[in-house]
């Protein structure tokens, strides 16, 4: 097990050489406090903010917290918890980052990484795990994703353990200091792999009786492009649970193809949750929940083609139907900055 800790520096020293006199940092003023105060979500500021953190956990520790704390977490801490295991298609890397006061934490999983084969291979072990979920006694077996499971599972008892020393009024770092007061609120987020490891992890820790006092402390779940993560059946007893049905927000971007994924050849599966899509300067609840819509694998070759067509101006605006070019973070982070927001780079909004 890998942990990488950062503590963000004063964002008075991160900002551009040449900043816009229309820009400022921090992005969020009292971030914290905002992040604590939201009670309905959808919200639009922790949407950008989780969005955000979600792209940038492709990073390192040290670049996550220098973006949060542009956002408006300011001297946040930040630690990475990671396990890599490629003969078993593990590649597995949480973030913590939690606010100098010690009231806000987020939970962000690392996404898909473009150039990492493990990862792919993680995403296409579909396998299904049979797990006893405990929503109801005795607890009831549902089918879930292998390889997404096996990842959550991974770095779960190093997370569960920095979440409880946040629970206790301590920093999420290994051998932190002691914070100004315990954690009040928690969020989970993610991009693609993240997002449904996020999701996962939301089930854990709503389902099992010891995380109970952590599950108390969840605000929402926040994903964005995330695959499914389990039968139909799971997604039923998901939405039907007070919590998970209301407060896990999924984001799709344009023709994202990844979260019509697994493919109907894997079995089935299904989405739970609230389903939000999101373009160019429009975020809007989605007439229909986002199902398996590709019949085969060779439905995916279709994905790969939309992206090499973006970067053609011939064929820029053909419309289809599953792009990966839409799976990009960078539009998701675009697309939910609210108008007149300033981005992480202190570009006037």
């Amino acid at each position: 097990m890998k942990t990488q800790d950062s503590v963000a520096p004063d964002y008075r020293y991160l900002r551009p050489l040449k900043k816009p006199e229309s820009a400022t940092f921090p992005v969020y003023k009292k971030l914290e406090d905002l992040l604590t105060q939201a009670s309905d979500h959808p919200d639009r500021v922790v949407a950008h903010a989780l969005a955000t953190c979600a792209g940038y956990a492709y990073s390192d520790a040290a670049t996550l917290a220098m973006i949060m704390a542009r956002m408006g977490l300011e001297s946040n801490e930040c630690r990475l918890v990671s396990q890599t295991v490629d003969a078993m298609f593990i590649c597995s890397h949480a973030f913590l980052v939690q606010s100098d006061d010690g009231r806000v934490v987020i939970l962000c999983y690392r996404g898909t990484q473009p150039m990492n084969f493990i990862n792919w291979l993680t995403d296409a072990d579909v396998n299904p795990e049979t797990v006893p979920v405990p929503f109801a006694d005795p607890p009831v077996s549902f089918a879930v994703h292998g390889g997404f499971y096996r990842n959550v599972r991974a770095t779960r008892h190093e997370v569960v353990h920095a979440l409880q020393r946040a629970l206790d009024g301590r920093s999420v770092r290994a051998k932190g200091k002691a914070m100004p007061q315990r954690m009040e609120a928690l969020y989970l987020t993610g991009h693609s792999l993240g997002g449904a490891m996020a999701a996962m992890m939301a089930v854990m820790l709503r389902t099992e009786p010891a995380y109970a006092p952590i599950a108390r402390k969840l605000r929402a779940v926040y994903t964005y492009g995330q695959p499914m993560i389990g039968e139909p059946g799971l997604a039923k007893a998901c939405d039907d649970d007070e919590f998970l049905g209301a407060n896990l927000i999924r984001y799709v971007y344009g023709s994202d193809v990844v979260p019509q994924l697994p493919p109907t050849v894997s079995g089935p599966f299904a989405h739970f949750g609230r389903e939000l899509h999101c373009g160019p300067g429009t975020t809007q609840d989605a007439a229909a929940r986002t199902t398996q819509q590709l019949g085969n694998l060779t439905g995916l070759a279709i994905a790969p083609v939309a992206f090499i067509s973006h970067q053609l101006r011939l064929f820029r605006n053909l419309p289809f139907q599953q792009s990966l070019y839409d799976h990009g973070p960078q539009h998701y982070i675009s697309a939910l900055t609210p108008a007149g927001v300033s981005s992480e780079y202190g570009d006037p909004g």
